[in-house]
């Protein structure tokens, strides 16, 4: 799936949509790829020289949870409910390539669980246990 299908997929759109590829799809497991660049518009005020741009643990998280929203079924829509053990490991920088992998840990009714995964180069930048309210009747009842 390239960036032109998941802005369909997805309700986000730019700044904020934090995937540019969907690597791998399987049942209950998504790999995603986000090219990070020094042109994202968070590193504008993200850190500013002298300090090095960090992109912001708050964007990672959201790449994750667009990740997790790709487990669901076509026509639905999640809202983030909980983040729980986020856990950042090392700083995401310019030029570094993001794989992020969201898992089912468990479904019940619209409560969707999934652990997600960011890394870089195979090694662990970020982390955490997200729930997700699935919803498909979205602007009914705000």
């Amino acid at each position: 799936m390239d960036v032109e299908e998941l802005k369909r997929s997805l309700p986000v759109g730019y700044p904020y949509l934090l995937i540019d590829r969907v690597v791998e799809r399987g049942e209950g497991r998504v790999v995603t790829r986000k090219c990070v660049t020094v042109n994202e518009p968070y590193f504008q005020g993200h850190f500013r020289p002298p300090y090095p741009s960090i992109m912001p643990g708050t964007m990672i998280l959201e790449g994750m949870a667009q990740t997790a929203g790709l487990l669901l079924e076509e026509g639905k829509i999640a809202f983030l409910g909980a983040v729980e053990r986020a856990r950042f490991h090392r700083p995401v920088v310019p030029g570094d390539v993001l794989l992020f992998t969201a898992q089912v840990a468990r479904r019940r009714g619209p409560v969707l669980r999934a652990e997600v995964r960011a890394e870089v180069d195979g090694k662990l930048a970020a982390e955490a246990l997200l729930t997700l309210v699935v919803r498909d009747d979205v602007g009914e009842d705000r």
